[in-house]
């Protein structure tokens, strides 16, 4: 087991576990005397003599990732560059211990949760997973325009999850009075793990609402890139294999086209966000972006003499970008206080006509404590303004429909290319309802080979190993319908890899597994494809021993792709 490591003036530190779910917490008698420095050196010789953790060998990757082998020094003078890098270009969220971190900015900055080094991933997989955010994006439009798919195939869970009824009320009253939306915009992110046993790239869940991080995580592929091309050398990586991100502009470019297909120059973009958001700067980039001019860079891949198209090089070229979009901060709360619908279907908050509503909040139970969050939903639904995403775009992420498009023949419903469908189908894990008493079965007598998954976004809500033997035998004994509030998901088991993790200012050696996120930009007006884009990524990185992923819920740091 390695240890954790942060800078301090002279003074006695204890050591901090990387997360209190992690269950790698070390003794408090475990304490290290670090004196600053300004800049700390290290040797050259680059293998550590000690080895940490207890995982075998044949677990991680090929030993060039096994970034546990580096020097000391080495890795202390690389925290201490990535710490000031991460602090100059605002990789930063608010912490917990400070008061108003989460509602002033500017109040109880601290440095994200990153890696820090690039995980390594094929890029045969990686190339797989680009070119399926397209066909993701459709998707989820086509099964959004099928009213009656998504009220039948939830209509069990709506008997037992209050959550999900209320939004299905909504949708069920937009269906009522014919509520069409002309023009969809849609930011979504689709998350998958390497199954190590099968070598096969299978997707988590797919995000419709919320899909964050496309602000910071373009940081973090630029904090790795520049690491890289510092040290590179000495670590036998290379920059150019971290793939170009540039989630945060294109999510930008997709909200700017959405507010000009609005067609309303007065009108302003609102982000619905909760009271307290301690990961306000990630919002904050995207808002800043759409207002002033700013610089960004814009990836293409470059083919050079006798190297084959596999192998081409990822470069960047800078451009330049204005907007002028005024946008606006709003809960859901304040919406209902301050919004107003007028008569030709405009929504009014504040004043200000709404031309874009960009949803931060709003796919959590913890976001409707009262009936005034549940009135601004459904005044927002009833507007005419562009909802990212729309009450049916929502339900689309919904478990539960994830678990019904899996089924023979469904996608086939919605898309008409097979190819389409085959590559689709191929990333599908299992997925089964609950009230298949033989896969029910199967999950008691084996739950280490499942996930028990409810109707929830936000990472800490799954169920796993023992857990689901006991809630799937609590369940069968009440002889209720509240399995229908979950689905079951076969269990992914990705490849284990060194990791240098950083919190709080401190760097960590573990042993992790990591989740890739494929963010993807779709824009329509009536029959118009305007944008349907694969538009960046996001990786995860997670000690090996927790079953939770979320950065926010504080499973995970966030990572970068090393392509392989």
């Amino acid at each position: 087991m390695g240890v954790s490591l942060c800078f301090t003036t002279s003074a006695t530190y204890t050591l901090p576990s990387f997360s209190s779910s992690y269950n790698r917490s070390p003794s408090l008698s475990q304490t290290l005397f670090f004196p600053f420095c300004p800049k700390p050196l290290f040797s050259l010789n680059l293998m550590s003599k000690s080895k940490c953790g207890n995982v075998d060998d044949h677990t991680l990757t090929s030993s060039l990732f096994d970034y546990h082998r580096f020097d000391h020094q080495l890795l202390q003078s690389i925290a201490y560059d990535s710490l000031v890098w991460a602090s100059l270009h605002g990789l930063l969220v608010g912490h917990k211990s400070i008061q108003n971190s989460g509602t002033v900015p500017g109040v109880g900055l601290v440095h994200a949760p990153f890696a820090l080094l690039p995980n390594p991933f094929p890029e045969i997989h990686w190339k797989q997973a680009c070119h399926l955010a397209p066909l993701f994006n459709e998707l989820v439009d086509r099964v959004s325009l099928d009213g009656k798919f998504l009220q039948e195939s939830l209509s069990r869970t709506k008997k037992v999850d209050e959550f999900t009824s209320r939004l299905l009320d909504i949708h069920s009253k937009m269906l009522e009075i014919n509520k069409k939306e002309d023009i969809r915009l849609g930011l979504h992110r689709s998350d998958y793990m390497l199954d190590e046993q099968t070598n096969s790239l299978l997707q988590i869940e797919l995000n419709t609402i919320s899909s964050s991080f496309a602000g910071l995580s373009s940081l973090v592929s630029k904090l790795h890139r520049n690491t890289l091309s510092h040290y590179g050398k000495l670590l036998e990586l290379d920059s150019e294999r971290v793939p170009a991100n540039n989630s945060v502009n294109l999510f930008v470019e997709a909200l700017a086209k959405a507010w000009s297909e609005y067609n309303n120059p007065r009108a302003v973009i609102m982000f619905i966000v909760q009271a307290v958001e301690r990961n306000m700067y990630d919002q904050h980039f995207l808002s800043v972006y759409l207002r002033e001019r700013y610089p960004f860079c814009v990836g293409y891949w470059t083919k050079k003499k006798n190297v084959e198209l596999s192998n081409m090089i990822s470069k960047e070229k800078m451009l330049y970008n204005t907007h002028h979009i005024t946008t606006i901060r709003k809960t859901l709360a304040e919406v209902d206080q301050e919004g107003e619908l007028l008569p030709d279907g405009t929504l009014a908050v504040g004043g200000q006509a709404i031309a874009v509503i960009y949803f931060r909040a709003g796919y959590t139970p913890a976001d409707f404590p009262s009936e005034s969050e549940w009135r601004a939903r459904l005044l927002m639904e009833q507007s005419s303004a562009i909802k990212c995403p729309s009450i049916s775009y929502h339900l689309v992420g919904t478990k539960k429909i994830q678990q019904e498009l899996a089924k023979p023949n469904v996608l086939e419903r919605f898309l008409e290319n097979k190819d389409d469908i085959a590559k689709l189908r191929e990333c599908f894990a299992g997925l089964w309802s609950l009230d298949d008493s033989d896969i029910a079965r199967k999950a008691i007598e084996r739950p280490e080979l499942y996930v028990m998954k409810p109707q929830r976004e936000g990472g800490g809500n799954n169920i796993y190993g023992d857990a689901v033997r006991e809630t799937l035998q609590k369940l069968q004994k009440a002889g209720s319908q509240e399995d229908a509030a979950y689905i079951l998901m076969q269990r992914i088991f990705p490849t284990t890899s060194a990791a240098i993790l950083m919190r709080d200012g401190c760097w960590h050696k573990d042993h992790a597994i990591s989740e890739l996120g494929i963010y993807g930009t779709y824009l329509r007006n009536k029959d118009k494809v305007i944008m349907n884009n694969q538009s960046g990524y996001l990786m995860r990185t997670k000690v090996s021993s927790s079953d939770e992923g979320g950065v926010a819920a504080g499973f995970a740091v966030l990572d970068s792709v090393y392509l392989t």
